[in-house]
């Protein structure tokens, strides 16, 4: 990386979303709020997935610039009211970066409570979180505590069989995770009731444990049904 051309790219970036919020700088972006932001930081974030998902560099270019673009500009805006700093922002970033990789920093935080080796990437991961836990100080009481309101019910359900097994919970792995789907579905298909809330938690543990076979596979179960969707459509939709 060319450290200079992308301080100044940067430079040259912050300066143009600061006459944007600027007295005499756009209307649009000086009515915006953090709070109204939210939808746009999701959206963009979702088309840059996309780009990277078709392969298209020069399209994941374009959406990861509106991606940080939004970041930015959200930051700049708690700057502007007072609460904090986009220095802050990036240097909290780089702070926990280097403490949460004490394998590859020295300096790290974490070295100090015994951290520091993990050859391997589930050993990076087991190792984060016990930072989190010992230095940060960041035990939650439950999973679901630790999971956004925000994430889509896929997302929820991925993040909550990543922490359950590394919280030593029965998630099923390797062949166990595709005969619990397969176990789920009969249940499914020979529900026998005209009751609807019990066949809709059998339909919900029929999805859960897809979506934990989906993860056993290394896929994201969001990207590979948005992916289905947009197939079905395109082989559905007429040409023109």
């Amino acid at each position: 990386m060319d450290y200079q051309v992308t301080l100044d790219a940067f430079r040259k970036f912050l300066e143009t979303i600061v006459t944007l919020r600027s007295p005499g700088g756009c209307p649009w972006d000086l009515s915006q709020t953090p709070f109204t932001m939210r939808r746009d930081l999701l959206e963009e974030a979702y088309e840059a997935v996309d780009a990277i998902s078709a392969g298209d560099a020069a399209h994941a270019r374009e959406e990861l610039g509106d991606v940080f673009l939004n970041a930015s500009m959200i930051s700049l805006m708690y700057e502007q009211s007072g609460d904090f700093k986009v220095s802050d922002v990036l240097q909290e970033v780089s702070e926990k970066l280097i403490r949460r990789h004490p394998h590859v920093f020295p300096q790290s935080e974490g070295r100090s409570c015994g951290e520091g080796k993990a050859e391997t990437a589930e050993a990076v991961l087991s190792q984060w979180e016990r930072i989190k836990e010992n230095v940060e100080g960041r035990k939650s009481g439950s999973v679901m505590d630790e999971i956004p309101e925000s994430f889509s019910v896929l997302m929820k359900a991925q993040k909550i069989q990543k922490k359950g097994g590394r919280k030593g919970w029965e998630i099923p792995e390797g062949k166990a995770a595709s005969e619990d789907v397969l176990r789920r579905f009969r249940e499914l298909e020979n529900f026998a009731s005209d009751d609807k809330a019990a066949l809709e938690r059998c339909a919900g543990d029929f999805l859960f444990s897809a979506v934990n076979y989906v993860r056993q596979l290394g896929l994201d179960a969001n990207c590979a049904l948005n992916t289905a969707n947009s197939e079905f459509c395109r082989r559905n939709e007429p040409s023109e």
